[in-house]
């Protein structure tokens, strides 16, 4: 249930509501192992509040599906994820604060590496240091400038995001969004060409494969991040902001540049840069009593999945199941602990597989789960249900729905 029904039974008052978000929380067992990573992690705190909650699993698009992060936090958040799916690039663009127009067309960029043959042999160039990005945008931007009739009035930007990623913005007229990302996904082969995925957007693609070019000559001396890769195209789009959707105050206290700019395109304020988990939490405490919702986005389950690093996945669930007593002790009326998507480590990458989720409140109704794990959580009192769903039984558990008829 979401959409304008729900908004329509919301009431304000005074509650507050943490979703605390460990990003690709879910996983699958190892080839040589018999657990999930949150199943393998030592987390007393959580097992001790699954014990009291009301557990599930939860979709983020739909079964089978394998969801972006974008439209899974979009279905966190109460949003339609199919309805509200944009491109990564706007997301990344929001996220380092790029001063938006309706002529730009975003695009996220990854820094590669290409052999002498053109073939990708590493799409994160090492995970470049964000200050050796820094280095390279600033060298793109001061060398590469579109000369072709069709990028005639066509103004490019370059901004760095973490790491190995990067922001493209071209600022035009009739720029399009329908194109081919030139990330195939693997090594071993050549970057894809910006091909037009309808005819409307021809002239988009041969800007984008000058700019390619122009790019290519501009780090052909650099000894890792000598090729970009571009995904996640994206025009501007605006989003009912959360706050006049759900009466709610909130605030997003992330670090990774595409989350905070995700949170910003629903409405939330944004919670100054900190660079550990520990400071998150501290960060929580800090505000608590300014606010009414509070997203708290934990990157690095994620990574270490996509790492391929079982292990390292486990240990950042631990270091959050030790802080988690920090947030207990503020009382939220309604704490979630959930990921936006599984990345179990078995598959180095994004999954279809349905996420844990737990939710703790005075209101509810707990089930027989006693340990926070995707086994347990499947026999749940959530069941398994559509991640869009959650945002209306925080609500409700938070006492922010009036009854609905007579």
């Amino acid at each position: 249930m979401q959409g304008e029904f729900v908004d329509s039974l919301v009431v304000k008052n005074g509650t507050k509501i943490v979703f605390l978000v460990l990003d690709g929380l879910g996983g699958i067992p190892m080839p040589d192992g018999d657990l999930t990573e949150l199943e393998a992690a030592v987390k007393p705190h959580m097992d001790a509040l699954a014990k009291k909650s009301v557990c599930g699993l939860l979709d983020p698009v739909g079964c089978g599906i394998t969801p972006g992060s974008g439209p899974a936090h979009f279905a966190l958040f109460g949003y339609d994820p199919i309805k509200t799916n944009v491109g990564r690039g706007l997301l990344s663009a929001t996220g380092v604060d790029f001063p938006m127009t309706p002529r730009d067309l975003f695009m996220r960029v990854n820094f590669a590496t290409v052999n002498e043959e053109g073939v990708l042999t590493d799409r994160r160039a090492g995970r470049l240091a964000t200050e050796e990005n820094e280095r390279l945008c600033r060298k793109l931007a001061e060398r590469v400038h579109l000369s072709s009739p069709a990028a005639a009035g066509v103004e490019v930007f370059f901004r760095t995001e973490i790491e190995y990623r990067a922001v493209i913005a071209l600022r035009g007229d009739d720029l399009r969004e329908e194109l081919e990302e030139t990330d195939p996904q693997q090594t071993g082969v050549a970057p894809l060409a910006p091909r037009a995925l309808v005819p409307e957007a021809a002239r988009t693609s041969a800007i984008l494969a000058e700019l390619i070019d122009k790019v290519r000559e501009t780090l052909a001396d650099e000894g890792k991040a000598n090729m970009i890769l571009l995904r996640g195209y994206a025009k501007y789009h605006q989003f009912p902001d959360m706050g006049s959707r759900f009466g709610l105050k909130t605030l997003a206290i992330a670090n990774y540049p595409m989350y905070r700019g995700l949170a910003r395109l629903v409405g939330m304020e944004i919670n100054p840069l900190t660079h550990t988990i520990a400071e998150e939490f501290a960060a929580l405490e800090q505000a608590f009593t300014r606010y009414d919702f509070f997203f708290m986005h934990v990157k690095p389950t994620d990574s270490r999945g996509e790492d391929g690093n079982f292990e390292a996945k486990v240990k950042v669930i631990e270091e959050v199941d030790a802080l988690l007593p920090r947030l207990s002790a503020l009382k939220p009326d309604v704490l979630v602990i959930t990921g936006d998507h599984s990345t179990p480590a078995a598959l180095k990458s994004h999954s279809w597989h349905p996420v844990p989720v737990l939710l703790a409140a005075p209101t509810c109704r707990p089930d027989r789960v006693e340990s926070f794990g995707e086994r347990d959580c499947i026999q749940g009192g959530l069941g398994r249900m559509p991640m869009a769903n959650l945002m209306a039984l925080a609500l409700a558990h938070a006492q922010r729905l009036t009854k609905f008829g007579a």
